[in-house]
């Protein structure tokens, strides 16, 4: 600042005793449903309790606060969904967050989409053809061939096509 005073810019976060019951209770479902969608490892009660004194709602909200008012660093990360929930239990200084609370309209959102992770949300690759069978498949339907590997240009004409694309 101009009086020489050290301010440092921060974002605001909030726990769980700091937004309302009804918004404690939405965070609540969010969690259990996290638990049984990335198929994490059972946690007993005791850990369950300690996760939520881990849990931060994170605000779009800015501060400038005198460098005075600092107590401490800690790590805040997004709930990472395929890390352990114990690991954020590991450290001392280690908290998360995965809802953004809006301190005006006193509301909880997820802060972005998830990633889909597990067996249920990949392609389904086909078996391999054997030697010699042949592919049934109407090719019309299929994707565009854009590179074929048999194809007659040289190393020197693919290099210079490149050098050209760039």
């Amino acid at each position: 600042t101009g009086s020489g005073n050290v301010e440092a810019k921060v974002v605001c976060l909030y726990r769980r005793r700091d937004i309302s019951g009804n918004l404690n209770g939405l965070a609540d479902n969010h969690a259990r449903e996290f638990e049984e969608d990335s198929k994490q490892p059972a946690l007993v009660d005791q850990e369950r309790h300690q996760l939520k004194h881990r849990e931060l709602f994170l605000s779009r909200q800015f501060e400038s606060l005198p460098a005075t008012h600092i107590r401490g660093k800690c790590n805040v990360a997004l709930l990472n969904e395929t890390e352990k929930l114990s690991e954020y239990l590991d450290r001392e200084d280690c908290f998360y967050y995965s809802l953004v609370f809006d301190p005006l309209q006193k509301t909880l959102i997820a802060d972005q989409g998830e990633i889909r992770v597990g067996p249920k949300y990949q392609a389904d690759i086909p078996d391999r053809l054997a030697e010699g069978e042949s592919d049934n498949r109407n090719q019309l339907k299929m994707e565009t061939k854009v590179w074929d590997p048999d194809n007659p240009l040289t190393d020197r004409q693919i290099d210079q096509f490149l050098v050209v694309a760039r």
